[in-house]
């Protein structure tokens, strides 16, 4: 959530930077701050109102002790209408500060002033590329088809238990999985992430603080009769072990890793391009997740990418990295940069990372601030990435690494799963 204070400060330039995400922020803004306006002068005059009654309230009882009863009662009926008065004012108080806070939740962060303006994800900016593409042997089979050749995951059998989108692991498909998730665990937690397990549901309150709510509500799995979500990513539950945290300055860093499985409803279309793995209603997750001083966060973010880098380079797939544009940008992020690995089989690139600096619009939701070294409170910079998202790491592996009479596992993998080939 954008703070008040700094859209007064920043207002030509956030109507700028907001115009990179094809909105036309200034009528918005403006609201913002006439709202905001109205908060300071309902406020400034209860505070009058109670300021006067507290000071009638003292006459009363001077005038009630030098025995003139006639002049405190006097005294006591204008009590009355100042009470009456500041009843109201404190509901004309609220009203405003619920409308200022539900106008905030429907505006998205501001674009860090390197995005690039685009509408969608084809204006992306890929910033690096690396790993070669292998050359397949002829009829190579995209992962769909090895997963049912192999008898590694059957999608229809996660039909029959439940629906389409959740796809049942078995034998070596399960072990590659457990073997990839403990794999991005240990990777994370030798880059100094304490690991943590979490909750997979979470309430409204946690949802909120991390932007999921009200924005993509409708994406989100909700148990009614709770009023929980299930969780579309670890960043919530993760981030939220923070939340409403008045931090010592040297306590930051923060540096969290986790596995959690995520669930998505995803509306659900037809193609290539969302079969097998590729898009999935439940799938695994791996997620790091920083709180960093503000003049340490992008720093912190470019190590973070390189972080991811340095896993892929180890599974030796081939990726690049997009700087996302302004109108592919998540609601919540300043700057974000996406991993892609190239699926020679499906000759296509698929996501498998994003990674993100949301500066301190997370933070500001989450009431998570620290105490600086003169003794001020300020708001965190919280950060987070995908390190990995397992379900198209998967059928990357399973893909690029077939030959004419099985499947290679890469060798970094090998001492997880106990084994160095399917066939």
């Amino acid at each position: 959530m954008l703070q008040v204070a700094l859209i007064k400060e920043n207002f030509e330039a956030y109507v700028t930077q907001l115009q990179k995400r094809n909105i036309d922020a200034k009528p918005l803004l403006e609201e913002v701050l006439s709202l905001d306006e109205k908060r300071r002068s309902t406020q400034a005059t209860m505070d009058d109102k109670l300021a006067e009654s507290n000071k009638l309230s003292k006459e009363i009882g001077m005038l009630f002790k030098s025995g003139e009863p006639q002049k405190a009662n006097e005294l006591k009926a204008q009590t009355g209408s100042l009470k009456e008065e500041t009843k109201q004012l404190g509901d004309d108080l609220a009203a405003v500060q619920e409308a200022l806070s539900q106008l905030l939740f429907t505006i998205p962060n501001v674009p860090h002033a390197s995005v690039p303006a685009g509408n969608s994800d084809e204006d992306n900016e890929e910033i690096f590329a690396e790993g070669e593409v292998p050359k397949l042997h002829e009829g190579a089979l995209p992962h769909w088809e090895l997963a049912k050749k192999y008898d590694l995951i059957d999608f229809e059998l996660g039909v029959k238990i439940t629906g389409a989108g959740f796809p049942v692991y078995k034998g070596k498909g399960a072990r590659l999985q457990r073997a990839l998730i403990n794999y991005f665990l240990d990777k994370n937690s030798e880059a100094g992430y304490q690991e943590v397990q979490v909750p997979h549901l979470v309430n409204a309150d946690s949802a909120t603080g991390t932007g999921q709510l009200p924005d993509k509500e409708g994406q989100m799995y909700h148990v009614t009769g709770d009023d929980l979500y299930l969780i579309p990513t670890g960043e919530i539950p993760v981030t939220n072990i923070l939340r409403g945290e008045l931090l010592q300055e040297q306590d930051l860093p923060v540096k969290y890793t986790g596995y959690t499985p995520c669930f998505r409803r995803e509306a659900g279309s037809y193609g290539a391009h969302v079969r097998g793995l590729n898009r999935l209603h439940q799938f695994d997750k791996v997620e790091i997740v920083r709180v960093e001083r503000p003049e340490n966060s992008y720093e912190a973010l470019d190590g973070m990418v390189d972080h991811v880098k340095d896993i892929l380079r180890e599974l030796k797939l081939p990726y690049r990295v997009l700087r996302l544009c302004g109108g592919d940008l998540g609601f919540t992020s300043v700057l974000t940069y996406d991993f892609e690995l190239f699926s020679t089989a499906q000759d296509r690139w698929l996501e498998i990372s994003s990674v993100s600096n949301f500066e301190t619009f997370q933070a500001n939701r989450l009431k998570l601030r620290y105490k600086d070294a003169d003794g001020k409170n300020k708001l965190a910079h919280t950060l987070n990435g995908s390190s990995l998202a397992l379900p198209r790491v998967l059928a990357g592996i399973l893909e690029n690494y077939q030959t004419a009479d099985g499947i290679v596992i890469p060798e970094v993998l090998v001492p997880y799963c106990g084994f160095d080939k399917i066939s």
